[in-house]
């Protein structure tokens, strides 16, 4: 697997989060709630982030051990619970996601980037 793909998935993930929150931005909690188009653009949003998340862990996981304090795993997770669960899918769940775990991804990114580009074993060999 190229590394340009490593990039291609960093770079899927930082615009997933930061669509998310601005779609977020400035609703309450109750009117997130109320917004169906809103929802279902933000659980859009998770779905791309946890797709990347998983084609990382497939393909890059010894990059991704270098980065252990992002919780790779579990954006997996709630893909695989959005895609398989679509109809029990927690709207409190994907709410505090959006405002707290997108958020801290956002922070974390810059510095992932910056490691993967500096090229540093970021193949699975």
């Amino acid at each position: 697997m190229s590394d340009n793909r490593l990039s291609d998935y960093l770079d899927h993930m930082q615009q997933a989060a930061a669509d998310a929150c601005s779609f977020v931005e400035g609703l309450s909690k109750a009117e997130f709630l109320a917004d169906k188009r809103t929802q279902q653009a933000v659980i859009l949003n998770l779905v791309i982030i946890g797709e990347a998340a998983t084609k990382l862990l497939s393909d890059h996981a010894v990059f991704l051990d270098r980065h252990k304090h992002v919780p790779w795993r579990s954006m997996k997770g709630m893909r695989n619970r959005i895609a398989h669960g679509y109809f029990d899918i927690n709207l409190a769940v994907v709410w505090e996601t959006v405002q707290t775990a997108l958020p801290e991804l956002l922070s974390n990114l810059p510095d992932i980037r910056k490691d993967a580009e500096g090229g540093r074993d970021n193949a699975n060999t």
